[in-house]
């Protein structure tokens, strides 16, 4: 397929100063999505620390996290080859390098495949073989599931898609311990239901730009008060799931306390944009703090399950 230039990215990738080599390098680096990667990560590390109850093999960690990373960038890659044709649409993605012609779609097929080989090899040798097919069933879930049949198909897209996100902590617990415990799939379906509020804050934002694309995204269709009805709902939801940690796995005081605490938070941001979309005052920036709130909410609760090991250790 060909993809036309857009008249200002094409001029911006003829006139940049740059070197070819460095523009080709930044665009094959962008091609993987670094922000969601770097998501990603937050939660493998700590799963591995509460998986173990303490530091894991270090070189089994480094593995499973250049692994998973490779493994998520090798996914974002085959999504902008696969959705090159409306990222053209969409002023959030017009200048991703399939769209702007820095790269074509077969050096882009190619690096997403030479990304996911190598990345299920460092899980299956440098981890164990359960990890490397755990990251075949996350490329798999996220490139076939989501992007291809679920994407522009139903407005349930993102909570089904989202799946692909859990997958690191599966990963992680399973390179850690060569199996796949309660406390795991507890974890799995934390992101797995903090994913929608995340996203959908996010959607609501770029709305015209999925209309534009004809992408079913919940954000872009339903109204104010919907969406912040959901996004309420399932920040419930995911908060009440994370405590289950507590009982089912162990988990002790350091991370029940972050999980009460940033859950409260993140349950009051929600309710604040719900009360904001039925008083008819919510806006994109109030939209974008349920965002960013979410990503600290997830942060802080990972970083409390990694430090709730050597504090149960130090206070024993």
């Amino acid at each position: 397929m060909h993809v036309a230039l857009p008249q200002q990215t094409q001029h911006r990738v003829e006139s940049s100063s740059e070197p070819a080599w460095q523009r080709k390098t930044k665009a094959y680096v962008s091609l993987t999505k670094p922000r969601v990667v770097e998501l990603l990560l937050v939660t493998t590390l700590p799963t591995m620390m509460f998986a173990v109850g303490g530091a894991p093999d270090p070189w089994v960690a480094l593995a499973t996290m250049i692994g998973g990373a490779l493994a998520a960038g090798s996914a974002s890659a085959f999504n902008c080859y696969i959705d090159r044709d409306i990222d053209k649409l969409m002023h959030r993605t017009e200048n991703r390098p399939l769209v702007t012609g820095e790269v074509s779609p077969r050096e882009a097929f190619v690096f997403a495949s030479v990304l996911g080989v190598v990345a299920i090899a460092l899980l299956w040798f440098g981890a164990n073989p359960l990890a490397g097919l755990l990251g075949i069933g996350a490329i798999f879930f996220y490139v076939v599931i989501y992007t291809m049949i679920l994407k522009r198909r139903t407005a349930q897209n993102i909570i089904w898609g989202g799946a692909a996100g859990c997958f690191p902590i599966l990963i992680a617990w399973a390179a850690a311990t060569g199996t796949v415990e309660v406390g795991a799939w507890i974890l799995f379906m934390v992101v797995f239901l903090w994913t929608p509020p995340h996203y959908w804050p996010l959607s609501m934002k770029y709305g015209e730009d999925y209309r534009n694309a004809d992408v079913p995204m919940l954000g872009a269709f339903a109204g104010g008060r919907i969406v912040s009805a959901q996004v309420v709902l399932y920040a419930w939801a995911t908060v009440i799931c994370s405590l289950l940690l507590v009982p089912a796995s162990g988990a002790g005081w350091v991370y029940g306390i972050g999980a009460v605490l940033s859950g409260g938070w993140f349950i009051y941001k929600s309710h604040r944009l719900r009360h904001l979309a039925l008083t008819q005052r919510m806006t994109n920036k109030s939209a974008m703090s349920v965002f960013h709130g979410s990503i600290i909410y997830l942060s802080i609760l990972f970083l409390a399950l990694a430090l709730d090991p050597f504090a149960m250790r130090l206070f024993q």
